[in-house]
């Protein structure tokens, strides 16, 4: 702030923390919108945005975006922060994933890191029959869980004829979701919830031997599993068919967004997009919270280009390089996040746990969500 503050003299920003968007800020922006005193910018997780955009909480500063604006941005970053002709702040960061890997685990049984699931699912066998104490990977939900279908295409919401469609149920969805019930049905899958302190310490004893995570999960991994330094690498996503362009999801990712009743839309714009593609201010971002950038000529920050200890030296974020520009920008999410991810975690957790599959979590997710939008007065189509 103090930066962007001194060198536009005619725009000053403040800066409020509130607590983290599920735990309260969503709700108390949301708030401040209905009693007319918002601030004219806010955080907002990419995966929201569309609820406060349906809530009529954000404002449309098209007017203010140039083309050149508009191609500061990785394609999947800039769909994330528009409905249609629509426009409702600037991305900040992605998280384009790829695959953690223990490398001492993998080593030790002669193991690459997987360039497909196939090979993704041997090496899972192979893992578990070298310790029973030892598997490929943990459970994953929400966010996490639809990085793994945005990697195929397998979408969970679009629009038609000015109308919502779920398609959390469709074929491509359901392909995704068989292929980790077969990985959970041979117990591959490790009971541990992700961030719990099971999953740390398996993660630090070589007990979970990957992640397929997002960019930020390299400073989850650093913080909670310190037993586990020089022993992780980082390669790319699995894919789903050898010799195919290769693709990749995405996980998490933010934006500036502007809110409804912001008087200054032009100076909000601008700061938000300042923020976004300022290399010093982003520079710091990277440091102080492990954020990768939307804007594509950030890509070569000299913080992005160090090799990290943790990892074995390799640095990781070449990886990642190589991996933004194949997220797909179709992936659109619902008007109401926050209730499907709720619906979807509490089947995701059944069957992880072997009381539900994983298809019947996203076809009972797709069908309470349907009924919440009728409920809603929010159209929805086949």
């Amino acid at each position: 702030m103090k930066a962007f503050n001194a060198s536009h003299p005619n725009t000053q920003v403040t800066y409020q923390t509130v607590q983290p968007g599920a735990k309260g800020g969503y709700q108390k922006m949301l708030n401040a919108v209905k009693a007319g005193n918002a601030p004219c910018l806010a955080q907002v997780g990419y995966e929201t945005l569309p609820s406060f955009a349906a809530q009529g909480a954000l404002k449309n500063v098209a007017d203010q975006v140039t083309a050149a604006d508009q191609g500061d941005f990785q394609e999947a970053a800039w769909k994330s922060v528009t409905l249609g002709d629509q426009v409702y702040g600037a991305p900040v960061d992605s998280g384009p994933m790829a695959l953690f890997y223990n490398k001492k685990v993998f080593d030790s049984l002669g193991l690459k890191p997987p360039a497909t699931w196939a090979e993704y699912r041997t090496a899972a066998k192979k893992i578990h029959a070298s310790d029973p104490q030892r598997y490929i990977s943990s459970p994953y939900l929400d966010y996490d869980y639809a990085g793994l279908a945005w990697q195929t295409d397998a979408g969970w919401f679009g629009v038609k004829d000015d109308a919502w469609q779920v398609t959390m149920d469709s074929p491509a969805n359901r392909k995704v979701a068989d292929y980790w019930q077969g990985l959970a049905d041979d117990k591959l899958i490790s009971s541990a919830p992700m961030y719990d302190q099971a999953w740390y310490t398996g993660l630090g004893d070589g007990s979970i031997a990957t992640v397929v995570g997002a960019v930020w999960q390299a400073g989850v991994i650093k913080g909670g599993a310190k037993k586990g330094a020089g022993q992780w690498a980082v390669a790319p996503m699995p894919q789903w068919a050898a010799g195919t362009p290769p693709q990749a999801g995405n996980a998490g990712g933010s934006a500036t967004a502007v809110l409804k009743g912001c008087e200054q839309p032009k100076a909000a714009w601008e700061f938000a997009h300042w923020l976004a593609t300022d290399r010093t201010a982003f520079g710091d971002l990277v440091e102080k919270a492990a954020l990768y950038p939307a804007a594509t000529q950030l890509l070569d920050l000299p913080q992005l280009n160090k090799a990290d200890p943790y990892f074995g030296g390799q640095k990781i974020y070449d990886v990642f390089a190589r991996s933004a520009p194949r997220v797909g920008s179709q992936w659109v999410w619902g008007p109401l996040m926050t209730k499907t991810a709720a619906d979807l975690d509490d089947g995701l957790g059944k069957a992880w746990a072997g009381k539900e599959t994983i298809a019947g979590a996203l076809r009972t997710a797709q069908e309470k969500t349907v009924a919440e939008m009728q409920k809603q007065g929010l159209r929805t189509a086949d």
